[in-house]
Order: structure tokens, then C-alpha cells, then sequence
């Protein structure tokens, strides 16, 4: 117990040494962003009956993605968080056009085969 009591303590010492830097605030606002396109796609899940990944969830997570890549490049230095957030942004980004293309076509009265 003592273990678990001195890691706690290390928590607590680093909560209160929190200093909230510019990069800190884009990293914090792009996992925001990231995470809240989750929320976006279970309301419109919930709200149309059906698993739907709407135009949102793309911009949310281009623009979260960004950030947060921008975070770790710029602000920390940090190679596993460029990684893990290099192949997302253009996932996403591709994802993003491909849903606007769909969108431009469908809306001109156009199929998606013709």
C-alpha cells in the first residue's frame, strides 16, 4: 500500500507543478478536439438510427489531428507523439475529401457511378 501511496503523491506533486504553456494549450485543445468527434458520432448515430460518420467527425479530427501533431513536433519534441499522430492527419484529411466529393456529387444529382 505504501507503493500506491507514494505514486499517488507523485501525482498530486505534479498536478500542483502544472504550468500551462501555449504548446500545452494546443496539445490540450487538439485531444479535445480528437476526442470530442467521438461525441459527434454517437449523437448522430443515436439521433438517425444508424452508425453515420458525419461531415463533423472529419473536421474534428483533421483539425485535432493537426494540433495535436503540431504539439508534438513543435511544442515537445516527442517522436512516439509525432508518430502516432503523423498517419491520422491524413487518414482524416483523405477521408475529408472523399466525404466532400460524395457530397458535391449527390448534392448536383449525380450518382456516385456516373
Amino acid at each position: 500500500m505504501d507503493y500506491l501511496s507514494g505514486q499517488f503523491l507523485l501525482i498530486l506533486q505534479a498536478l500542483q507543478n502544472f504550468e500551462l504553456t501555449p504548446w500545452k494549450a494546443v496539445g490540450l485543445l487538439g485531444s479535445l478536439l480528437f476526442t470530442s468527434r467521438w461525441f459527434v458520432q454517437l449523437y448522430y448515430t443515436r439521433k438517425l438510427g444508424q452508425v453515420v460518420m458525419p461531415l463533423a467527425f472529419w473536421w474534428l479530427s483533421v483539425a485535432g489531428s493537426v494540433m495535436l501533431l503540431a504539439y508534438f513536433v513543435f511544442g515537445k519534441n516527442d517522436s512516439i507523439g509525432i508518430i502516432s499522430n503523423f498517419f491520422p492527419v491524413f487518414v482524416s484529411g483523405y477521408n475529408l475529401v472523399v466525404h466532400l466529393r460524395h457530397r458535391r456529387r449527390t448534392a448536383g444529382g449525380r450518382t456516385p457511378a456516373s
